[in-house]
């Protein structure tokens, strides 16, 4: 029987760091009652899932988790919260328009998602070509515009909804004189 290397037990450390750091922020964010803080921990758990893609072998997934979830969504967030004033307390009038829009925000959202899942399950795919990822520009922008298009056109939604969202808090925080 022989010993594990050093450099193993090295890259398991690491491992179960990275997993810690991503459960720690996940915990975080859901469980704090502060919004910084639970901006502080989605940023955590995006981090630790940059680690993750990396040990996957992905470093441009990993670098794209950090750049988009960490660089723009959180950072977003963050100055949304910067911008708004605190301890405003809503007017009613405004609190039944903000009911009727998210009503009618959640049945646009749910229209949507149910049209996506029955393309997704009705539609008619074609199989991938077997191509190898060697990582090289050319492959990556094949790769984004053909095979991870769906995903890619998400993310850039996801991106739009969070400028959107920080533009409307710090908005909506703001006295109209």
């Amino acid at each position: 029987m022989n010993p594990i290397p050093f450099a193993d037990y090295l890259v398991l450390a690491l491992f179960a760091l990275i997993v810690g750091t991503t459960i720690g922020g996940a915990l975080i964010a859901a469980l704090s009652t502060r919004i910084i803080r639970g901006v502080s921990g989605l940023m955590m758990c995006c981090v630790g899932l940059g680690g993750l893609y990396y040990f996957l072998n992905s470093p441009f997934l990993a670098l794209m988790e950090i750049l988009i979830y960490v660089g723009a969504v959180c950072v977003t967030i963050v100055f949304g919260v910067m911008l708004s004033e605190p301890d405003e307390p809503p007017h009613q009038e405004s609190r039944r328009h903000a009911a009727l829009w998210g009503g009618g925000a959640l049945l646009v959202c749910l229209a949507i998602a149910f049209g996506v899942a029955h393309l997704g399950l009705s539609g008619p795919w074609t199989e991938p070509a077997t191509r190898v990822n060697d990582g090289s520009v050319e492959a990556i922008g094949l790769a984004l515009l053909t095979t991870y298009s769906l995903p890619f056109e998400l993310i850039s939604i996801v991106l739009l909804v969070a400028i959107l969202g920080a533009l409307v808090i710090a908005r909506s925080g703001r006295t109209k004189e």
